[in-house]
């Protein structure tokens, strides 16, 4: 007679070899066989690791046990991981929190620490590789210097920051020599450069790489929510404010704080902002007492900071207290034979991403790649790239290859005007502004980032002025 089968563990069990006070983990993955084998792996690596499915289990559990790290794959069924990433950040922004997923790109992956995560990894992952980034996001990681020590967005290999040129080994050098202090670094380059990427670099190689990266793009904000975004606001403080929100500033303690287009910033957030940077304290809209934060911060801009300084759109003493360390991304342009290294990783990449095999570029593609002025920079380069991988079928890439249109050719400068003529007779303000944004387009060979220099407003203005025409840039 087969003997009874042993009852089922009770919900929420522990492992019993655990060993007393054992780190928490939570393990959020809808796949059973990978929760499974993950529990297992933790276990036995010393963690107390507890299980979830789903995003609301996962919350959860979360709230109740209060883990010391989260190890999530970011697809779940029932909503967005990297929304669930930035859930747990703001209710306990010292939790690490280790992605895992089946595949995801490089965007993917810095969307991911954008959200808070504090590492990503590729499934299948090593498993000391996965082990070594929970010790890390749960404080646990090993002195400076051990050989299994890791640090945030090492399994990161962004085309992007691939390069050998001079202008970029004086971009890794000043990283290596900045990273480790607070000092505040000022990032500058026109817009595809890398500025993010760059300040993910100071993060991981800083000393808090399991502190929380957060980045926030003021150039991309409406102003009136601006301050909400960064400082936080209080329940009921304004319409729409239906629960406490922490803010960037908050959710960045421990970490870095990464001000994207800084030179949009309005005016009157720039003096709570230097108020920030000189008490390290953060007062919600709605709030009466501040709160203390340790933040590094890094900003970046794709405009003269200096020149924004001259025309009164950018506080002096901010740019001076910001301003410490400067740090300029090269464009591409003056990257020489890194853009061939850039589109070998973006091609080897995007294939995998594809299902596909390439075998690597033409003698006379790198030859074609070199000569281009990409005024986009890395940004167009990598999305020529994508655009070879998903629609040819593979074998070796040749110029014929590439995109339809690529380069982009000038667009024909504006007809000249007869003397003693009024060239707005008849044009509302919308048709001029098209106008001169068309002129300054066509002055500038298509390149929305030195069109935007010549108009005087960030590339990102100017994207979005031309995607609400409809019209279509060279980048």
């Amino acid at each position: 007679m087969p003997e009874p089968a042993a009852p089922p563990p009770r919900k929420g069990a522990r492992p019993p070899a655990l060993r007393r006070g054992a780190p928490v983990v939570l393990v959020v993955d809808p796949a059973p066989s990978e929760r499974t084998r993950h529990l297992a792996l933790l276990a036995s690596a010393g963690f107390d690791p507890r299980p979830a499915a789903t995003a609301d289990e996962a919350l959860r559990l979360f709230r109740s046990v209060r883990p010391q790290a989260v190890l999530i794959e970011p697809a779940l069924p029932d909503r967005d991981g990297l929304a669930l990433i930035a859930e747990f950040r703001s209710l306990r922004p010292a939790t690490g929190v280790i992605v895992l997923a089946a595949a995801m790109a490089a965007e993917g992956a810095v969307a991911a620490l954008r959200a808070g995560a504090s590492d990503v990894l590729q499934k299948p992952a090593d498993e000391a590789r996965l082990v070594g980034a929970l010790r890390d996001a749960a404080g646990q990681r090993p002195a400076p210097g051990s050989a299994s020590g890791r640090t945030t967005g090492a399994g990161l290999d962004p085309a992007t920051f691939i390069g050998s040129s001079p202008a970029m080994a004086r971009v890794h050098a000043t990283i290596a020599a900045v990273a480790r202090s607070m000092a505040t670094v000022f990032i500058t380059g026109e817009s595809g450069t890398g500025k993010e990427l760059a300040a993910l670099a100071i993060h991981a190689q800083s000393t808090r790489p399991q502190g929380p990266f957060i980045a926030l793009n003021c150039g991309a904000i409406p102003p009136d929510l601006l301050e909400s975004e960064v400082f936080g606001h209080v329940k009921g403080s304004f319409t729409g404010a239906i629960t406490d929100k922490p803010g960037a500033a908050v959710a960045a303690d421990g970490g870095t704080l990464f001000l994207d287009e800084i030179c949009e910033m309005a005016p009157a957030l720039q003096t709570k902002l230097l108020r920030f940077l000189q008490t390290s304290t953060v007062t919600p809209v709605g709030a009466t007492r501040p709160r203390q934060v340790d933040v590094r911060i890094v900003c970046a801009t794709n405009r003269d900071p200096m020149e924004a300084v001259r025309r009164g759109h950018f506080r002096e003493d901010l740019y001076y207290r910001l301003y410490v360390v400067p740090l300029h991304m090269p464009p591409l342009r003056d990257r020489g034979s890194d853009v061939v290294q850039i589109a070998a990783a973006a091609l080897t990449r995007f294939a995998a991403e594809e299902g596909k095999v390439f075998d690597g570029l033409a003698p006379e593609t790198e030859t074609f790649l070199l000569a281009q002025d990409w005024p986009g920079n890395v940004r167009q380069l990598l999305n020529v790239i994508r655009n070879v991988a998903v629609l040819h079928p593979g074998g070796l890439v040749r110029p014929e290859m590439l995109p339809p249109g690529f380069p982009p050719q000038p667009q024909a400068a504006p007809l000249p005007v007869p003397a003693g003529e009024d060239p707005f007779r008849g044009l509302t303000l919308a048709e001029v502004e098209r106008q001169a944004v068309a002129a300054a387009l066509a002055r500038n060979a298509g390149s929305v980032p030195r069109a935007a220099r010549d108009l005087d407003v960030s590339p990102s203005t100017l994207y979005r002025k031309l995607q609400a025409w409809g019209q279509r840039t060279g980048e």
